[in-house]
């Protein structure tokens, strides 16, 4: 046991990344600046799956986490559509899917913008040719932005509202 804390004392914490939470706390403060001027402080995105495997899912749970914790920042995830300030779209849009995807689209109040999270939205082949799914998604909804990833990390989900936010 204590060649462990002689061996702790020595090196110090192996788990902290300087520059990745230098890179963290720069987002946050544009991020938070940006909800607060466009969106009086609170953004609220209504997370739908059109058919997805929860890996993007998974990635947006952890944005609530103490680590990345985004309510802090102003953004909160909410259970309603008519609660939403923007539609957060995963998976590929099956066919049994499309209809309820486009319902809380229409149940988002104006001004509404759609972000399409992960590679499954904007994918085509190898499912354009199958009965089951209706990809892409720009096909049946006006997508504002797109974040990129099979699943995009919690750190380049927050770099895609960051961009969203600019564009708007």
């Amino acid at each position: 046991m204590i060649k462990f804390w002689n061996k702790r004392l020595k090196l110090g914490l192996l788990t902290e990344n300087i520059e990745l939470e230098d890179e963290i706390k720069e987002l946050e403060k544009e991020i938070k600046d940006r909800v607060k001027k466009s969106f009086a402080g609170s953004l609220a995105i209504r997370m739908v799956d059109s058919g997805s495997c929860n890996a993007c899912e998974a990635e947006c749970n952890a944005l609530s986490n103490p680590y990345y914790n985004l309510e802090r920042l102003g953004i909160y995830f909410v259970a309603s559509p008519r609660h939403a300030d923007v539609m957060l779209l995963s998976g590929l849009m099956s066919f049994n899917m499309t209809p309820h995807v486009k319902d809380a689209y229409l149940q988002i109040p104006e001004p509404k913008w759609v972000i399409t999270l992960g590679d499954c939205p904007a994918m085509q082949a190898p499912f354009d040719k199958t009965y089951a799914i209706n990809a892409p998604a720009n096909n049946y909804l006006k997508i504002t932005h797109h974040i990129s990833g099979c699943p995009p990390t919690p750190l380049e989900i927050m770099r895609g509202f960051l961009e969203f936010l600019r564009k708007i």
